[in-house]
């Protein structure tokens, strides 16, 4: 079967969920080779790639790659579509992620597919767009197809490949290396799993009133285990940052269970949560859109449903 590059994503050497799927949707269409782009591979980090069917694994360690700002990725990846004609090249729909896809449809003069969420035969990529309300299907008809997957489309599967290790230089033009990376600031990491990786998430809305009362949205997750998420009414009034916005120009989830307090489930906001397993909806307008999504409903005031509820969930530790 034919070779299908898979950018990895990983944070200080850890391969991030993203990576999983990406090598499994790869695997359904042919033999998935993963590329690492940068230093800090790690035995780990090469079993997981393996446990998820990497048949093989380019690394290009150079600390060239990590020391600029995106341009030496596409190079990579370029350099590696000139000298092993892969059937396509698949990354993240992160932002990193489709610009590097960007750039490299402009070097190998291919066609690029970004926010795709499906993959079937002949690389006919699904998309969602209109806020998820239309899906349509897209081709590449030129070149090597690039297709950047949007994260939590595909339900990551373990699926064990050779894990062929391989490694690659990469010579870096004078354009690439144009906007040099100058300092990296760690976020501390919380307690609290990462938002697009939990199995978990708990979201405020509009109707959670103020940044205070997310502490209501807070201390549910906190019993669960969770991830905590918000909507784009909630972020833009500051009541949240607006990293854990969940919506369609936010971030993608798919958790087996997604609880949505306050929110009434706008077309923005379900695009970027309506493919979790289990969602349950708390809201006190029994009209709400998101009950028309939500496997159970409450209709009842957050202030008074959630305490209750993180109080259930405390007492079963």
């Amino acid at each position: 079967m034919s070779e299908i590059l898979v950018l990895v994503e990983q944070v200080d050497g850890e391969v991030k969920k993203v990576t999983l799927e990406l090598l499994t949707l790869a695997r359904s269409l042919g033999t998935p080779a993963a590329v690492w782009a940068g230093p800090g591979i790690t035995a780990e980090a090469k079993a997981k790639l393996a446990e998820y069917g990497a048949d093989k694994i380019y690394v290009a360690g150079s600390e060239d790659i990590v020391g600029y700002v995106v341009a030496p990725k596409a190079e990579l990846l370029a350099q590696l579509v000139a000298a092993k004609s892969p059937a396509a090249v698949l990354v993240a729909a992160t932002a990193e992620g489709k610009e590097v896809a960007g750039r490299l449809a402009v070097k190998t003069d291919s066609g690029v597919i970004t926010d795709a969420v499906g993959l079937g035969e002949g690389f006919v990529a699904e998309q969602s767009i209109f806020g998820g309300g239309v899906n349509v299907h897209a081709k590449v008809t030129r070149g090597t197809p690039i297709v950047a997957v949007r994260p939590n489309s595909t339900a990551p599967e373990a699926a064990a490949g050779a894990g062929a290790e391989e490694e690659v230089s990469v010579t870096l033009s004078d354009s690439a290396k144009a906007a040099r990376v100058v300092e990296r600031v760690k976020q501390e990491k919380g307690a609290r799993p990462e938002l697009t990786e939990a199995a978990i998430v708990v979201s405020g809305g509009r109707g959670v009133g103020s940044a205070e009362n997310f502490s209501v949205i807070e201390g549910l997750a906190d019993a669960l285990g969770a991830a905590v998420g918000a909507s784009r009414a909630a972020t833009d009034a500051g009541w949240y940052p607006h990293q854990f916005q969940v919506g369609q120009t936010g971030k993608t989830v798919s958790p087996q269970l997604y609880i949505a307090a306050g929110i009434s489930g706008a077309i923005q906001h379900r695009a970027g949560m309506q493919t979790a397993k289990t969602i349950v909806a708390i809201n006190k307008d029994p009209e709400a859109p998101i009950f028309e999504l939500a496997d159970y409903g409450v209709v009842g005031d957050l202030h008074q449903v959630v305490p209750q509820l993180t109080d259930e969930v405390n007492k079963r530790k």
